[in-house]
């Protein structure tokens, strides 16, 4: 007798798609053909970017530098990463820059002319972040009126509040210890090796239980090495990363040791957990993506489109109010040009080039530390080579338009392949 068919139908499924490395790497392949690349230009744009720079400028590679790119983009990745919420409901917030600008004049405001508690003053810019996305949220979704243009009004008088909180253009300083160490001090080395342990246990741990949860459930799962293809690579490139930012980057040692992790690298990686959590593992999660898939369908569905879309918007502009915080804490002090000039820019350009679609419905948290990692090394590599703003902004632009182009394309392909 035919073992097979004595199977129940799922086990038939089960047993006839058994999980394998080859089939896994076949089925990726056929997405990115199928239009769906995912991160993979931003990746690839990334290695080729840091191999050209690497060749023109062996300084770049060194440990100083390598540390130098984590700080100079932290505050631009924490808003990208709140603008991925508003782009996967095909929204957009133009006053996310200068939204971070008022909520980092608030935190200098109550921290130095005030002189409350660093907690309460971070507390106090943060909360500023959430009534600040709650009223552009409730117009966008209640009012009705197109997120560009109140977003856009959004952007016109933050610039004046911003002003009007450092009273016509002061120079705030920040002294308090705790805030200038976020974006400025390191890890003890022993921390940053055990952090480093913690996170690839945990990564490992949650890959096995999402396996073993497809498998009980009678669905193919990742086969075993593919997980650990995945685990090592992630140990590896995480193993470096540690082991260089560990090295002295002091010029004189004897004077000043320079050793560490940058406190700020944890607390973006906590940010991707929490919000990578929030997106892929609860339904508020799964109506963002529904919402930016088909509004009026996920309104049928009996999804709040309106609460979603005003959460949205609050999540924005929090991560803007914590970029506002980096910033302020990178510089120690808040002036008028806080959150402007090109961090809007830079930020929307490193949602996108990270691979979060502009049309909505498409995209991850990760995107935006990707994206993130693209516009600092090329903010970073240009200034090594001697270009001025004139040639960073026209780069930048340039590999903005061409992930913009290349989402446009792989939508195309998508729809004609039937996917979408």
């Amino acid at each position: 007798m035919n073992k097979v068919k004595e199977l129940p139908g799922e086990a038939i499924v089960a047993a006839t798609q058994a999980p394998s490395i080859g089939r896994s790497v076949r089925a990726y392949v056929e997405r990115v053909r199928g239009g769906d690349m995912g991160a993979l230009p931003a990746v690839l744009g990334l290695v080729v970017l840091c191999t050209v720079f690497a060749i023109a400028r062996p300084s770049f590679l060194t440990a100083i530098n390598f540390a130098n790119l984590f700080t100079q983009g932290a505050a631009v990745t924490v808003i990208a990463m709140g603008l991925v919420f508003v782009l996967l409901l095909g929204e957009i917030d133009l006053s996310a820059g200068f939204a971070s600008g008022v909520c980092a004049a608030v935190l200098a405001v109550t921290l130095t002319n005030m002189g409350l508690p660093w907690y309460v003053c971070v507390l106090a810019a943060i909360l500023t972040g959430v009534l600040i996305g709650t009223v552009l949220g409730a117009l966008v979704a209640k009012v009705g009126i197109p997120s560009f243009v109140v977003t856009l009004a959004a952007f016109l008088a933050f610039q004046g509040l911003v002003l009007l909180l450092v009273d016509e253009g002061t120079n705030i300083s920040i002294r308090d210890n705790v805030v200038v160490a976020i974006a400025t001090r390191n890890l003890p080395p022993w921390l940053g090796w055990a952090l480093y342990a913690g996170g690839v246990a945990i990564y490992a741990a949650v890959q096995l239980l999402r396996a073993r949860g497809r498998a009980k459930r009678g669905l193919v799962a990742d086969p075993m090495s593919l997980i650990a293809a995945r685990v090592g690579t992630l140990a590896v490139i995480a193993g470096l990363a540690v082991y260089v930012l560990n090295l002295e980057r002091s010029r004189n040692a004897l004077i000043t040791s320079l050793t560490g992790v940058p406190i700020v690298i944890p607390v973006i990686l906590a940010l991707l957990v929490v919000w990578t959590f929030v997106l892929r593992r609860t339904a508020f999660g799964r109506h963002i993506y529904a919402v930016g898939g088909n509004a009026e369908a996920a309104r049928r569905a009996g999804i709040a489109v309106d609460r979603i879309k005003v959460s949205a918007f609050v999540i924005c502009s929090s991560m803007a109010a914590v970029g506002g915080i980096i910033a302020a804490s990178r510089a120690s002090s808040v002036d008028p040009n806080t959150g402007g000039s090109s961090v809007l820019l830079y930020a929307v350009g490193a949602a996108v080039i990270g691979g979060t679609s502009l049309f909505g419905g498409k995209g991850r948290v990760l995107d935006a530390i990707l994206g993130g990692a693209v516009v600092a090394v090329i903010e970073n590599g240009m200034g090594l080579m001697g270009y001025g703003a004139s040639v960073k902004y026209l780069v930048t632009g340039s590999v903005l338009l061409l992930a913009a182009g290349v989402d446009a394309l792989a939508r195309k392909r998508a729809a004609a392949a039937g996917l979408r």
